[in-house]
Order: structure tokens, then C-alpha cells, then sequence
């Protein structure tokens, strides 16, 4: 009997979903409707315990509980491979949208409400699957809304196992083999960055905005160490300098430490996003002038929207000439380090003073997984340390350097080098490349559709330098209109209403913004590695057929 699916690919072959795009999107409900039936029904076949009279209280650390959990855990464990298998298949939605009053409300027996009686484990397995079933797919090659996109198999297993575990990464103590694949890890890091490996410092934080605070708090300790007893009121008024277009988390971090957001102080860029190296000079003179101490400079390695690279080694020389701390923000563009072919578009990062690095960005490392990296081995310590005496005693009967966790702001730490650590030894430092190569691949590969086609309007010319593609779909409706404010009202639009029918439907998804004077544009993002060419013309087409009558 043929099934939906192979009629879908016979007709392919023929051309019908070019004819008729309607008769496909219709074609691949029907399936996706199949596939949970069988998915329904294997799991019902295959079970033989009832789930519908236990609750969790039956479960280890229960009494003769061992099965009973060993046999819960099948059941989840068949529930995430066949989350996994969907998130690769094409056939199937990247979401199955609903608005937050139906989710609130419930949906065909997914609530999420709690009460104050147990539920049975029946119907907690029916919770997992509908919290997989209606979220997004980050991990489907159709999924381009975010930096962070992908689902790495070896990684997964990683974070399983680290869940596992359920240690806290602060002290060798209680977490030995992790303490020392941080510090293998950082190692790399730094080797990759370009500073002796025995001499450098860091620490794995919960994602870039931790990671970009630890560079403004380490900095202004460095300048300035009586901050940390004294507070703010013992120095002068500081300014710090970073781009336009940088990202938002260095004015929070001001606004965390006391420094201030009006103390941040915003660099002109190119049409391309970057800095202006003689505007930063220009900023650090007007700073001086009027009585200010400059600090701190952040220059960006990988732009949020643009994926621009900041200058580096002309704003080091800044740094140099006026003795200030020079951050990198490579939460982004640190994994280009990962490539022979472009991590040349880093020169100049190993004169940063610190680094912000996000693995789980463009090296594919499943959420979180961030680094901040410091070039003077110490400062890490001295700035944060207050030996709390019942973690950090100092006489420990080993080398109690390995209690990492007093150069942290936090105390309780998650593990996530793990999942990292397991990836590089799947792929090696190759492996990386290759990954990295293949994402920068596809942004060519889309910057050069869209530049031969008249539909389309690329934000700027010139290719891609990360893996960022910006653009405008321009429907029918706009591409006689003149240049204008009415032109530019309505092209603002047209994003937005598109987002709005490719959420709904559920075939892609893509994310969109205004920056500076340009209206609402697609901005596209390549971190997958499962993401083909031909997902790119797929998404090229859906565009289309989605804002062609607009």
C-alpha cells in the first residue's frame, strides 16, 4: 500500500509541487498526521507496564523500584528518539504553532496547569510528548531563526549524561573529571585564540551575556582593584566604548556594576557594521577631555545581525596607545577560529585582553555553553575570590587550585563542558572545520541566489564575512512603487507578515528586524550542519509563495 510520503516523492520527481505548492503543504499534514498515529501506536504495542496506576513515588529511591524506572526511562528515551528522528525529516513541521492563550487554555489533554495531587506517569509521558510536539524544532535543517541552531548528536548524549551526573562544577571534590576537562578545553581555547596556553585564564558561563560582564567586571578590577571592597563611590567616573551595532548585554552589564548605561559609550560604524577605528579614538579624547577615565573598549568579532568583525588590530593599537582594556566579543564569530580559511577575519584577537566564546553558536554544542577567557592568568581569582570557608578550605589534601569555583560570580555551577569536551573528541579540531566551513558555505550560497534575482534586495553588497545573510523579499505590489516614504512604510511590513504565515504553517523559520535606518529585513543565519543547499532554495521559494500577494 503506498503511504502519503512515497506518493509525495513520486510526485516530486514529476514536478506536481511546483505546479501546485497548496497541494503539497496538504501532502505533508497528511503525513506528518501518520507518522504521530504510528509513533502513538508503537509506543502503546511495545509497552508492558502500565503507566496509567504508577506514579513517581514508585520509582527509585522506592523499594523493588528499579524496573519500574528502568522501564519509565525506555518510555522517555523512545519518546526523545523520535523527537530526534523528526527533527532532521523534512517532512515534518519546524513548528506546530499556538497562541499563548492556547497553550494556557490546554490542548487535547496537554495542560499546563499543576495541582496538588500527583499525576501518574501516564500521563507524564504524555506531557513529554506534547512539550516536544508543540515547541520548535531548533535542531530541523529548515530552522534559521536563531544563532544558535542544530541538534549534535554526540553533544546530546553529552548534556544526558550530564544531567546524569547532577554535579555542581565549583570544587575538584565533587567534580573531578569535569574540573579537568574545563581546563583541557580552555587550553584549546586559548591556543585557538593565539596566547601560550599556560598562561591564559577562563571559565565556562551560563551563555555570552555572563561571559561579557565578567570581561567589564575583570576590567574595571584590573584598572581599579579597590572597586570590589569600596564600591563605586572609591573611583572616578568610568566609561567604556564598544559599537553600534554590539550587542545590548554590555550596556546591561554597566548597568549591573554600577557603571551606568550613560557611561556606555556607542561607536559610529560602516555600512558594513563596523566599528570605526578613528571614531573610537575621537570617543576616547572627547571622554578624556571632559574629565572621564576610558577603560574599557569591546570590539566585536561576529555582529548579532550583520555578522560584522570589528577592525581588531587597529582597535587593539588604540587600546595600546591609550592603555585600555581591549574585550573581544567572539560569542559569535569565535568558532571561525575553529577554520584555517577564515579565521584569518580574527587577526588581531590575540592582543585582546579577554575573549567571550559561545560554542554552543557556530561549533553547534547544545545550549549552554560559553566561555569567558582572560589573556593574564589570575585575575580571574583575585577579582572574585571571597574563600567561603566551607567550599573552599585550604587545606584540602590535594592541589586545591583545581576549586576553580571562586573565580565565578555564581556559586552552584552547570556542567557544560561535557557535552563539549565529548564533541572534540567525536570530531576533532577537523571536524570543527569542516562544520564551519559548510555553515559559511551556505551563507555564499544564498548571498549569491539572492544577488541574480530582481525579488530580493540584499541589506549590502559584498559576501557575507560570517554567516549572516541580510535582505528584503520585495513582492510584486512594491517593485514599481519609487523610493519613498510609502515605499519604505509598506516594505516594513512585509517581513513581519511573512514571519506571521511561516510560523502558522510551520515549514521554516527565519528571523527579521529593522537596524538603524533600514526597515524590517530577513536576517538569515547559518549554524547547522545538516542545513543543504537545497534547504536554502527551499526557503528562497517559500518566501515567495508567502509574501507574493502582499
Amino acid at each position: 500500500m503506498e503511504t502519503a510520503a512515497s506518493s509525495v516523492e513520486t510526485l516530486k520527481a514529476k514536478g506536481k509541487h511546483k505546479e501546485d505548492p497548496l497541494w503539497l503543504k496538504t501532502q505533508q499534514l497528511i503525513i506528518q498526521s501518520e507518522n504521530e498515529s504510528k509513533e502513538r501506536q508503537s509506543g502503546t504495542e511495545s509497552r508492558t507496564t502500565n503507566f496509567s496506576t504508577m506514579y513517581g513515588r514508585d520509582l527509585l529511591p522506592a523499594k523493588n523500584g528499579e524496573e519500574n524506572t528502568k522501564q519509565f526511562l525506555f518510555e522517555v528515551v523512545h519518546i526523545l528518539l523520535n523527537y530526534v528522528s523528526k527533527s532532521f525529516d523534512r517532512n515534518t513541521k519546524v513548528l506546530d504553532f499556538h497562541y499563548p492563550h492556547q497553550l494556557k487554555d490546554g490542548l487535547e489533554g496537554f495542560s499546563l496547569e499543576l495541582s496538588d495531587n500527583p499525576e501518574n506517569l501516564e500521563q507524564l509521558l504524555v506531557d513529554c510528548r506534547d512539550t516536544l510536539k508543540y515547541g520548535v524544532k531548533t535542531g530541523h535543517p529548515r530552522f534559521f531563526n536563531q544563532l544558535s541552531t542544530g541538534l549534535d548528536v554526540i553533544g546530546l548524549a553529552g548534556e544526558w549524561l550530564t544531567a546524569t551526573a547532577n554535579t555542581n562544577i565549583f570544587t575538584f571534590e565533587i567534580s573531578p573529571v569535569f574540573i579537568m576537562m574545563e581546563e583541557i578545553l580552555l587550553k584549546k581555547m586559548y591556543e585557538k585564540i593565539g596566547w601560550p596556553s599556560e598562561e591564559g585564564d577562563g571559565i565556562f558561563s551560563p551563555g555570552g551575556s555572563i561571559s561579557n560582564l565578567y570581561s567589564v567586571l575583570v576590567a574595571r578590577y584590573y584598572r581599579f582593584p579597590e572597586a570590589k571592597t569600596k564600591g563605586m563611590a572609591s573611583v572616578p567616573r568610568l566609561v567604556l566604548f564598544t559599537s553600534e551595532h554590539s550587542h545590548y548585554s554590555i550596556k546591561k552589564a554597566a548597568a549591573v556594576l554600577g557603571i551606568g548605561t550613560e557611561n556606555v559609550i556607542l561607536v559610529k560604524c560602516n555600512e558594513r557594521g563596523k566599528m570605526i577605528p578613528s571614531e573610537l579614538e575621537l570617543k576616547i579624547m572627547e571622554t578624556e577631555m571632559k574629565g572621564f577615565v576610558p577603560f574599557y573598549v569591546n570590539a566585536t568579532a561576529g555582529t548579532t545581525v550583520y555578522g560584522a568583525i570589528d577592525p581588531l588590530s587597529e582597535i587593539a593599537d588604540i587600546c595600546e596607545k591609550y592603555k585600555l582594556w581591549m574585550h573581544v566579543d567572539a560569542a559569535w564569530g569565535g568558532g571561525l577560529l575553529m577554520s584555517r580559511k577564515h579565521s584569518v577575519k580574527l587577526s588581531g584577537i590575540e592582543r585582546a585582553s579577554s575573549v567571550t566564546w559561545n560554542p554552543h553558536k557556530l561549533m553547534g554544542a547544545p545550549l549552554q555553553c560559553s566561555a569567558i577567557l582572560v589573556r593574564e592568568k589570575g585575575l580571574l581569582q583575585l577579582c572574585n575570590q571571597l574563600c567561603a570557608d566551607y567550599l573552599f578550605q585550604p587545606d584540602k589534601h590535594y592541589d586545591v587550585s583545581y576549586d576553580t569555583g571562586d573565580k565565578a560570580i555564581q556559586c552552584g555551577r552547570h556542567v557544560d563542558v561535557f557535552k563539549f569536551w565529548l564533541m572534540w573528541k567525536a570530531k576533532g579540531a577537523e571536524g570543527f572545520e569542516v562544520q564551519v566551513n559548510k555553515c559559511l558555505d551556505n551563507a555564499e550560497y544564498l548571498y549569491n541566489k539572492l544577488k541574480q534575482r530582481v525579488d530580493f534586495t540584499l541589506v549590502f553588497d559584498g559576501k557575507p564575512e560570517h554567516s549572516n545573510v541580510c535582505f528584503w523579499y520585495i513582492p510584486p505590489s512594491l517593485r514599481e512603487l519609487p523610493n519613498g516614504q510609502e515605499r519604505s512604510k509598506r516594505l516594513h511590513e512585509v517581513a513581519p507578515r511573512i514571519k506571521a504565515k511561516m510560523m502558522e504553517e510551520g515549514t521554516t523559520m527565519i528571523g527579521y528586524q529593522p537596524q538603524g535606518e533600514n526597515v524590517n529585513f530577513f536576517r538569515c543565519v547559518f549554524s547547522n550542519p545538516a542545513t543543504s543547499k537545497a534547504d536554502v532554495d527551499f526557503l528562497i521559494e517559500e518566501i515567495v509563495r508567502l509574501g507574493n500577494d502582499l
